[in-house]
């Protein structure tokens, strides 16, 4: 027996989401990070919808191929991603899995090394929509490739 799906999602919810993702996105002020944070979370949700829609992103923002393969282990390829993209990705993970039932300290102040107190926001705010926009989309099982930006 098939799981029920629906496709629909109500207006204002897509549209509180769009807004909130749009306005965290932009007060952050860097495509490219955020393409990378986005890509992040929606790996370790198993959105496929997302990662290829945030892919296709990543790519038209100049994100090179090498980046984009490695970036599940971030950790490991220190000379791809610099201090601030690695303190991001370190917090994307942290929100996004709450292993621990909450963001670790040190996890956190070594992003507001590299943020400060608006950046930080937006991005704990753009990590918090991609996260929504993950759980909507692989709970109503939305197959990748409907983007086109």
């Amino acid at each position: 027996m098939s799981a029920a799906r629906t496709q629909l999602l109500d207006r204002g919810v897509g549209q509180a989401l769009s807004a909130l993702s749009a306005a965290a996105k932009k007060g952050l002020g860097d495509p490219v990070l955020a393409e990378l944070v986005m890509i992040r979370a929606s790996q370790l949700n198993h959105c496929a919808f997302c990662l290829d829609m945030h892919l296709t992103l990543a790519r038209k923002n100049g994100v090179d191929e090498e980046r984009l393969g490695l970036l599940a282990a971030w950790e490991e390829a220190e000379d791809l991603y610099d201090g601030r993209q690695r303190a991001a990705l370190a917090l994307t993970e942290a929100m996004t899995v709450l292993t621990e039932g909450f963001v670790p300290d040190a996890v956190y102040e070594e992003a507001a090394v590299h943020f400060g107190d608006g950046e930080l926001a937006h991005l704990i705010g753009l990590i918090t929509a991609i996260n929504s926009w993950n759980r909507l989309m692989v709970s109503r099982r939305v197959a990748p490739g409907g983007y086109t930006p």
